[in-house]
């Protein structure tokens, strides 16, 4: 019943905001269980059988002295898979699950469903933001090919061999040729920033965007010497290994996102403003999460099994959502993500 709620509700804000869904993003977060975690001696079971042992681990680099860090934090419990909008911080769907159940195919089964449910917030939904522990090639494509969705997520730094090679600077992003096959002068990034080298002095540059071709499913990127108007030594030998003869307009270089790989080449390359914009919005969905946990009294409670967690916690998104749509319908958008901001009397 309370998941029916949910789809009500969110057709009906997609009913009264013709721009409702157009951002959509996913995090997730835990609720530790009201249990210990503590196996009995007598049943051989913890105090709640629904729940399990989650982890979570976080890494960077420390931008003042330059030092590696890692976090990792345990909870025994569930965890709380959420689909928001992220322009109006409102929730759109989710999933609960004991805490040691992956992300990543928990949010390709919530697409689906979701999409499924509701197949015009597919239609409407322009992009889809997540973090980097979501990052996967799966979800990208299925995110891309299947409903024509931009994916906003983190580029995970995967690449290892490059960082046992003598030569190797870590000041410097690694790069590996765009083309493997062939000697050519176009390497690329983790990241998918995209560049050549010139065969003459060794120098290397950013490649131009030039935009994502919908019909040939290509990023293209343009000479930076013929975009820029910079003078580059090694133009001639960067043309014959491409095997190209070009103009004046310079040699051009699209990226067919099916053939090379989905996981760092998408429709709108990761850095780029556009890709930044949408990506900052996913912190709607921390701000969320901070909702369910304070206001809603998930950091103290006295809740047991998978059951009862999903139902209260559905109650508490159903909720969020239909205080929303009320604030809507009675012309007050700017109240729509609170809960606790006194109506004024009207008469």
């Amino acid at each position: 019943m309370i998941s029916e709620m949910a789809v009500i509700l969110r057709e009906q804000l997609m009913a009264v905001l013709p721009d409702f869904g157009q951002h959509l993003g996913f995090d997730g977060t835990d609720i530790a269980s009201h249990s210990t975690g503590r196996v009995s001696r007598t049943t051989g079971q913890t105090s709640d059988p629904d729940a399990d042992w989650g982890h979570h681990e976080t890494q960077g680099v420390d931008a003042s002295t330059g030092k590696a860090w890692k976090k990792i934090k345990r909870w025994f419990g569930f965890g709380l898979h959420l689909i928001a909008d992220t322009q109006y911080e409102i929730p759109v769907a989710f999933e609960l699950t004991p805490a040691s159940v992956s992300e990543q195919p928990t949010l390709r089964a919530m697409i689906r469903d979701l999409f499924s449910e509701t197949p015009a917030l597919a239609e409407r939904c322009r992009d889809f933001s997540a973090d980097r522990g979501l990052d996967s090639a799966e979800t990208k494509a299925l995110l891309w090919d299947a409903y024509a969705i931009r994916p906003l997520i983190d580029t995970r730094e995967l690449w290892r061999d490059e960082k046992n090679d003598p030569d190797y600077d870590p000041s410097k992003p690694i790069t590996r040729p765009l083309n493997p096959e062939r000697a050519d002068t176009i390497v690329h990034t983790e990241k998918g920033s995209v560049h050549c080298v010139c065969p003459v002095t060794g120098e290397q540059r950013d490649l131009a965007f030039q935009g994502f071709e919908a019909d040939r499913n290509a990023l293209k990127y343009r000479c930076p010497a013929a975009a820029y108007g910079l003078e580059c030594q090694g133009q001639a030998q960067c043309h014959q290994a491409g095997g190209v003869t070009p103009g004046e307009y310079g040699r051009v270089v699209r990226i067919k996102l099916d053939e090379h790989d989905r996981r760092i080449f998408v429709p709108t390359p990761h850095g780029s403003p556009s890709w930044q914009r949408g990506y900052n919005r996913r912190s709607a969905l921390e701000r969320i999460n901070n909702r369910i946990d304070r206001h809603f009294g998930f950091e103290l409670h006295f809740i047991r099994g998978i059951a009862k967690m999903t139902t209260r916690v559905g109650l508490a998104i159903a909720v969020m959502m239909a205080m929303a749509l009320g604030h809507v319908q009675q012309g007050r958008p700017e109240q729509m993500r609170s809960l606790v901001q006194p109506i004024p009397a009207t008469g």
